[in-house]
């Protein structure tokens, strides 16, 4: 908590500018600061007063103040002088002392600096000082990964993180939103993005079974200074959006595993459109139904073999012969080709990123 000495350099701050008297007591009675000699008060006043439903009373001559922290009374603090002066620069002086314990708190709070700093809302001095005064190591072997729940505050999902990583001080989990739960993750030298990996698959089966949560892990590249840790935050954002996008099929994505989406991503959308009207005059045949989508994802995943494709999909050959020469009729591409193949792949997620930018706007 605050310090005395804080506290007792802004009483005495305030008592050479109003020239009242002021002191900060615990909810024991026990003087913290003070401008005057407390004698005369009564640790039993300072008590019942606690246990009062009152928020300001005046006792013996005294102007009391309860002062609050996440509505607990953490002090309170007394006034001493005329009436209406004591009781005006008592209210002050509650505010002050409160907005210090805010302050304190969000300066010295682990959390509190773990979100400022992947939101890049910190200057890169601030970052290594408070650091520093958090006892948190600024070289580092780290990794941020994103956890996206399917409903809006899973508390459940997060207690359950909290229990899985309890026992590793280094890690830090947080939330900046309401389906995003962050993970801040302390790797040793030893540990590749195959770690990665295992850590991602844990999480996910640990809330599907514990949480009976449905999520989503992304996570970004490994980097070594506290300062990169707002850039491993935008890549795992990035290959979050990138899998749900391309690979939608996928519960864990990694920012290095993104492959061909990563640059679909980044495309303009009247560049998508043209390549979209190239291909296919402008938006999907309508014999690209889902079950024919299907198909041709099944076929892509096979890398294009036939028996292979027919035997998972228990469709005859011929029949799924006769499937791929109407997409052939209808596209003017054989997907049998493997350049065809590829150009229609890459259409179907192009289409599928314009999609989602239209769902955007």
């Amino acid at each position: 908590m605050i310090s005395s000495q804080v506290i007792q350099k802004t009483l005495e701050e305030l008592r050479a500018i109003t020239r009242i008297d002021l002191c900060v007591m615990d909810v024991d009675g026990k003087t913290v600061a003070a401008t005057f000699p407390d004698d005369d008060m009564a640790a039993v006043d300072v008590r019942e007063f606690v246990e009062s439903m009152a928020d300001s009373q005046v006792i013996q001559g005294y102007h009391f103040f309860k002062i609050y922290d996440n509505q607990m009374v953490e002090y309170v603090l007394v006034a001493r002088g005329s009436s209406d002066d004591a009781y005006m620069i008592g209210r002050v002086a509650v505010s002050s002392i409160q907005n210090l314990i805010i302050a304190y708190k969000e300066r010295f709070d682990k959390s509190n600096f773990i979100q400022n700093l992947i939101l890049d809302n910190l200057l890169l001095v601030d970052v290594y000082n408070r650091a520093k005064k958090l006892h948190i190591a600024v070289e580092a072997k780290r990794v941020v990964l994103i956890i996206e729940t399917k409903y809006e505050k899973d508390q459940s999902a997060m207690e359950t993180l909290k229990n899985l990583f309890l026992g590793r001080v280094n890690d830090f989990i947080t939330a900046i939103d309401e389906k995003n739960i962050i993970l801040v993750r302390e790797l040793e030298e030893s540990d590749s993005y195959e770690s990665v990996e295992k850590v991602s698959h844990m999480i996910v089966d640990m809330l599907n079974a514990e949480a009976m949560s449905q999520v989503r892990v992304a996570y970004g590249n490994i980097v070594h200074e506290i300062r990169d840790v707002s850039r491993s935050y935008k890549e795992a954002k990035m290959a979050l959006d990138v899998g749900k996008i391309f690979y939608a099929e996928k519960t864990i994505i990694g920012y290095n595993n993104l492959g061909i989406g990563r640059l679909i991503y980044q495309l303009p959308l009247p560049l998508c459109e043209m390549f979209i009207k190239e291909v296919f005059g402008g938006k999907l045949p309508e014999c690209l139904d889902d079950e024919t989508l299907i198909t041709i994802n099944k076929f892509f995943d096979n890398s294009l073999n036939i028996s292979e494709t027919s035997r998972q999909l228990f469709l005859h050959r011929n029949t799924l012969v006769y499937r791929l020469e109407k997409i052939q009729k209808s596209t003017g591409l054989d997907v049998r080709v493997f350049e065809d193949a590829l150009t229609f792949k890459i259409a179907l997620m192009v289409t599928s990123y314009m999609e989602f930018l239209k769902n955007q706007g």
